[in-house]
């Protein structure tokens, strides 16, 4: 890890609401970001935003999300994710987000993720994949 991944470090990433990140079972009319959507591009915006303060080898996985959906935003409508590491405990990163589409807020979240030894994480994952699977 790289000294720069401190508490008080921020990014700002807005995402347009495709047709992909909708739910559409209320039919066309109804349909606006999904709540699954969103968790995800919490996600893979803070694991993206992580990259930058990692040494080579090293990446992150999740360890918790928490997520609060507060209002609809419609297909077509952009949301901006707000996100602030607010701890680093040891390999431990917690990071919180304000996320708005145009025209109001939309949902708040905190996320943890663990920084984690690529060539090792993978190195347990394959003895993982005999014990469940058999075989290499």
């Amino acid at each position: 890890m790289k000294d720069s991944l401190q508490p008080g470090v921020k990014i700002s990433v807005t995402i347009e609401v495709d047709k992909e990140r909708t739910i559409g079972f209320m039919g066309d009319e109804g349909r606006v970001y999904a709540t699954p959507s969103m968790v995800e591009d919490f996600e893979y915006t803070c694991r993206n935003f992580l990259l930058d303060h990692l040494d080579d080898g090293e990446d992150t996985v999740g360890t918790h999300v928490s997520m609060d959906h507060l209002g609809p935003t419609v297909e077509g409508d952009k949301v901006t994710f707000e996100v602030e590491i607010t701890e680093v405990d040891g390999r431990l990163v917690t990071m919180q987000a304000q996320v708005a589409d145009s025209v109001e807020d939309v949902g708040r979240g905190i996320h943890k993720r663990f920084v984690v030894d690529t060539a090792k994480t993978f190195e347990r994952l394959k003895a993982k994949r005999v014990k469940a699977l058999g075989g290499s």
